[in-house]
């Protein structure tokens, strides 16, 4: 047990967890709510599954929302030593001591066990799920599901597993063989892919010839070969002494056409956005306006009116009479909503458990969101008791949903922008109910939108997604923080503004945000593949391009991959259907079959989550 966390990188952070079971010398917080994070030591490189309780302080800007599940940032605040004497103030648990742990079915709890199968700590999940820590955990240690139980995860021991399995198929007769696979298991963490190629294909010959094992070991759960060693051994046989750079799984691809660049064209101006309107105010023509949107997006001095077109607070066909009604009634129910919350009593807030979490964690996120901006610089900020209020009269707005870590991202842009809190409100209501899915707490939302990254990446772009694959980073978590806010920390906020607008329209096509994340990570891929990034690497090399982006010419390239990928003649109705285009007959026998192609489609997606769900990261 200790305090200092001086050199201590945080890895992963997440609110609202509640300590179920521990030790018994952490029992005075049992069923008490905090934090939990992965911590590595600049020293020692240990890593560390630690829980704070609410009521132990933690410095508000030494760690990113939970969702941003890694984030590489040092703890700079210093803690004073703990007495030997005092009671445990946190839980600080060696993963090296973890030797499994369970997801529950409902993804609300998670449990970490020792060796012998002793629980070590048990862990409930009040905001939401476990998945960001399951990710997070999967993208930090090599797993395999446990035979008994599926729902168990087992932490291997690489180095180990090797060395038994090995020896139980005693497959060295002299020390010199033996000297050369052992200096291979040495390096194998290292390099991974890089070592068994080499290795394996300078010994193959022999201890080809010596392996005459006389009987199969009888498969012992926690002393596997892991599915990756097989794979080296796979490729090595047909590899014929290829080095790892020579070595490349090949992927069938359809033929795309070339791809053409779509420059972007002049903002939609005052003079314009007047002309299509008819002698009432109405706009005459709403897909001409928004395809104007699209190209050149929006005058900066016209946002504020255009925004609450494209994010429902008025009809397109609102006449001027009309917006006046509409603006008088969503005044007075947003007050409404606002003072059924605002008039609580303190013994009614002190008995309502979920509005009191959710206003908890509405100003813990609310102090730590876009304070570089002089809008919400400095204590006693009025904005920012503008967006706090914002949020806690969305939770009265829709309960069900509530507050989610990462809402306040998509509101800062917006309340900056109409600097009225009525407005402000409304069209982030509007704004939400495009994304809601994102924050659903079984977080379906988001391992829809990365498989169906994964998907039209694979289509159109084979040869990073084999790689992405070999990286294990085919579940695209990586772009998880993308998604989730819409890129809002990857852009330059008046650069936000820009891709938002474009994106809101539905031009070309639906899922364009999916499009986009493919068109930044074609312009990494040469750095993915020339630096042999791994999953950690890419990581962190995404999470770098934060405001080095040029939007323009992502959106370019992202409009010119749609094009190409709609002319392509081997367009599959599965890409046709992420896109939103119109799907075709297939002349397979799968026409009889009595399944809907929503159905077939969910069920290859469900699918590869679950491949990317169960990879394991080096």
């Amino acid at each position: 047990m200790e305090d200092n966390c001086e050199g201590c990188m945080e890895l992963f952070s997440q609110d609202g967890v509640l300590l179920k079971q521990a030790h018994s010398y952490y029992i005075q917080y049992f069923n008490e709510s905090g934090t939990l994070y992965i911590t590595e030591y600049a020293n020692t490189k240990d890593r560390f599954i630690e829980w704070k309780p609410n009521s132990v302080t933690v410095h508000s800007d030494s760690h990113d929302s939970e969702w941003s599940f890694v984030n590489a940032i040092y703890r700079g605040e210093q803690m004073s030593p703990q007495p030997p004497d005092s009671k445990p103030k946190y839980i600080k648990l060696d993963m090296n001591q973890v030797r499994s742990f369970k997801v529950s079915k409902k993804n609300d709890t998670m449990t970490f066990f020792d060796g012998k199968g002793e629980i070590l700590c048990h862990f409930f999940f009040q905001h939401g799920n476990c998945f960001s820590l399951f990710a997070a955990l999967k993208g930090l240690l090599k797993t395999t599901v446990s035979k008994r139980d599926k729902n168990i995860h087992i932490i291997v021991d690489e180095t180990l597993q090797l060395n038994k399995s090995f020896a139980t198929l005693d497959l060295f007769q002299d020390s010199q063989s033996a000297s050369i696979v052992w200096g291979f298991v040495r390096s194998f963490q290292e390099k991974p892919v890089e070592t068994a190629f080499g290795a394996f294909a300078k010994i193959g010959n022999t201890i080809g010839n010596n392996f005459m094992p006389s009987s199969s070991p009888q498969p012992i759960e926690e002393e596997v070969i892991t599915n990756d060693v097989k794979e080296y051994e796979r490729g090595v046989e047909s590899s014929d002494g290829a080095s790892p750079k020579d070595y490349e799984i090949i992927h069938s691809s359809p033929e795309l056409p070339s791809r053409l660049q779509y420059p972007r064209g002049n903002p939609l101006s005052y003079d314009q956005w007047t002309a299509l309107q008819d002698s009432e105010g109405r706009i005459e023509d709403v897909e001409y306006t928004k395809l104007h949107i699209f190209r050149g997006g929006i005058a900066p001095s016209l946002r504020k009116v255009v925004w609450k077109y494209m994010l429902d607070f008025y009809p397109w066909n609102s006449s001027n009479a009309d917006r006046k009604t509409i603006l008088g009634k969503k005044e007075q129910d947003y007050y409404d909503m606002k003072l059924q919350w605002k008039t609580l009593k303190p013994w009614q807030l002190q008995n309502f458990v979920q509005l009191r979490d959710r206003l908890s964690l509405v100003e813990k996120d609310v102090t730590r969101t876009d304070r570089t901006l002089p809008f919400y610089a400095g204590d006693n900020n009025k904005n920012l008791q503008a967006m706090s209020d914002i949020l806690m009269t969305y939770v009265m707005h829709n309960f069900d949903l509530g507050y989610v870590q990462g809402m306040s991202d998509l509101l800062s842009p917006i309340l900056y922008l109409l600097q009225n809190e009525v407005d402000a409100f409304w069209c982030f209501a509007g704004f939400m109910e495009r994304v809601c899915t994102n924050f659903d707490a079984d977080q379906a939302g988001m391992k829809t939108q990365l498989s169906n990254l994964y998907i039209l990446l694979k289509f159109s772009n084979p040869t990073l997604a084999s790689y992405l694959d070999n990286q294990e980073s085919g579940n695209m978590f990586f772009c998880f923080r993308w998604l989730l806010v819409l890129f809002k920390r990857e852009f330059e906020l008046h650069d936000v503004f820009r891709l938002w607008e474009v994106v809101w329209t539905n031009h070309p096509c639906n899922n364009f945000h999916l499009l986009i994340s493919i068109a930044i990570l074609e312009k990494q891929q040469s750095e993915f593949i020339g630096e042999e990034m791994g999953f950690n690497e890419i990581l962190k090399h995404v999470n770098d391009l934060s405001g080095k982006l040029d939007v323009n010419d992502i959106l370019d390239n992202a409009e010119g991959l749609y094009y190409q990928i709609r002319e392509s003649s081997q367009l599959t109705n599965e890409v046709r259907q992420i896109l939103g285009l119109p799907l075709i007959a297939e002349s397979s026998p799968k026409d009889d079959s009595t399944d809907s192609i929503e159905n077939e489609l969910m069920a290859n997606v469900d699918k590869a989550y679950e491949n990317g769900l169960h990879t394991s990261y080096f």
